[in-house]
């Protein structure tokens, strides 16, 4: 991360290896920085809060729309009409739920769904003006509690955290290996070879 290593060597910090660990020589053994290990404590808790909130939805009453609901409707937002495929491509939803989400997002006035004029197997969504509406009050209610809590970071340390985001997002899009679960040999052991830090 070009961005949080600068900033180390500017504050006096230690130069870092692209491992994280202090100091391009020092051996993966030692474990994260203690800036990464902060950055993955609060990481942890975002993701936690964020699937409190989503827990909440099992619990709304009335005409109250979930927040997976409201992601559909940003989408339709910005995108204009959409099929339900393209919709659970962008959600990363599976086609079935989302096809369900907007029957309720239908009958609550939000959506309305129409057959393409190119291809009358496709039914299209678009946005009410209802549901234009919702769209519209929401994200002038997030943009108020977003400036409210970052009001007096600057435009600098924005950017850093905007990297730092988009290199976990490209982190957690990777298939994680699996460790080996190989029985060890019990013939006699060879050296590491050189150059290779022993497991």
């Amino acid at each position: 991360m070009a961005a949080t290593d600068t900033a180390a060597r500017q504050d006096g910090g230690p130069e870092r290896s692209r491992s994280g660990d202090p100091d391009s020589g020092a051996s993966a053994g030692r474990g994260l920085s203690p800036e990464l290990t902060a950055l993955g404590s609060a990481f942890r808790h975002v993701f936690r809060t964020l699937s409190r909130m989503r827990g909440r939805d099992t619990h709304l009453v009335g005409g109250e729309l979930s927040h997976a609901q409201f992601e559909l409707l940003i989408e339709l937002h910005d995108r204009g009409e959409l099929s339900a495929g393209e919709l659970a491509l962008a959600a990363r939803l599976s086609p079935a739920t989302v096809t369900g989400m907007l029957d309720g997002l239908a009958d609550s006035g939000h959506v309305e769904r129409s057959r393409s004029e190119t291809d009358r197997r496709v039914v299209l969504a678009r946005l009410t003006p209802f549901g234009l509406a919702s769209v519209q009050a929401k994200r002038a209610a997030w943009q108020e509690r977003w400036e409210q809590a970052l009001g007096e970071v600057s435009a600098r340390d924005i950017r850093a955290a905007t990297k730092v985001l988009e290199r976990l997002g490209e982190m957690f899009e990777l298939e994680v290996p699996e460790a080996s679960c190989e029985v060890p040999s019990t013939g006699p052991s060879e050296p590491p070879a050189e150059g290779r830090n022993p497991v």
